[in-house]
């Protein structure tokens, strides 16, 4: 799908705004930042691309990418800050190179709780909550309940500390065993569904007593392989824009202020 036409088709089911990657394609590009400002959609900047075999090529793309991904007078930059098999001491560099590119730009990065990532585990990501008060994160907790195969009861400290550093939301549902549920819609997942309400409800009560002005949520259900198919024929077993339209309706009604992202 082009991406005008994708714009569009955001902006016709009442989204207020895009989380996405800046292309490289300087077209596509161009074509996204005029759709953006036609539709008066908020931007939600999604750095991923930072690559490298080793920490100096990671560290170094890590920082280009981050200026690439300031392009579009984004809200805020949801970055994959690192890699799990990174030292502390070289994903808390990151951390600092994060800080100081938003010190310099005034666009808040924000580090998402993602698998392979520096914030894959609630367990994992506690030293560095412990060793920098400023860190903050887009709570993607459906890759917390996968990699600890739980609804994270054990993890309640890191659990509060994550909820009070979080400026972004990533409203996918996840299980003790897969990073998303086939059908938030489906009855059989409504226990997973309202556990992780109930975590943006607090989220969403800490930005409120904040007093924030804006704060950016995306119904971010992904399509096959996160959306599971039907075997031999693999066939999705749901549409995916239809459950993230779904989801689109349930947290506008719930949090009728803020801002929601396709």
């Amino acid at each position: 799908m082009e991406i005008k036409t994708f714009i569009n088709k955001v902006k016709e089911a009442g989204y207020d705004g895009v989380d996405t990657w800046i292309p490289e394609d300087p077209v596509i590009k161009r074509d996204l930042f005029d759709a953006l400002q036609q539709h008066e959609l908020v931007l939600v900047a999604h750095q991923h691309q930072a690559h490298g075999v080793d920490f100096a090529a990671f560290k170094a793309s890590f920082l280009e990418y981050l200026h690439f991904s300031a392009q579009g007078g984004p809200v805020l930059i949801n970055s994959h800050t690192g890699r799990d098999y990174f030292s502390f001491a070289q994903n808390l560099e990151l951390v600092d190179i994060a800080s100081g590119f938003s010190a310099a730009t005034g666009i808040p990065v924000v580090h998402e709780t993602h698998r392979g990532r520096m914030g894959y585990s609630p367990g994992h990501l506690q030293d560095y909550f412990d060793a920098r008060a400023g860190l903050l994160i887009t709570a993607d907790l459906s890759h917390w309940v996968c990699v600890t195969e739980s609804l994270l009861e054990n993890f309640g400290s890191t659990l509060e500390q994550a909820i009070i550093r979080t400026r972004h939301i990533h409203a996918r549902v996840g299980f003790e065993e897969g990073p998303q549920v086939p059908d938030p819609r489906a009855p059989e997942w409504k226990y997973a569904v309202d556990r992780f309400l109930s975590w943006w409800d607090r989220i969403i009560e800490q930005r409120v007593r904040a007093g924030d002005a804006l704060f950016t949520i995306t119904t971010e259900f992904g399509p096959p392989p996160y959306l599971p198919t039907l075997p031999f024929s693999n066939q999705p077993v749901a549409d995916q824009f239809a459950i993230n339209s779904y989801m689109k309706d349930l947290l506008s009604a719930n949090y009728p202020d803020y801002v929601q992202a396709g």
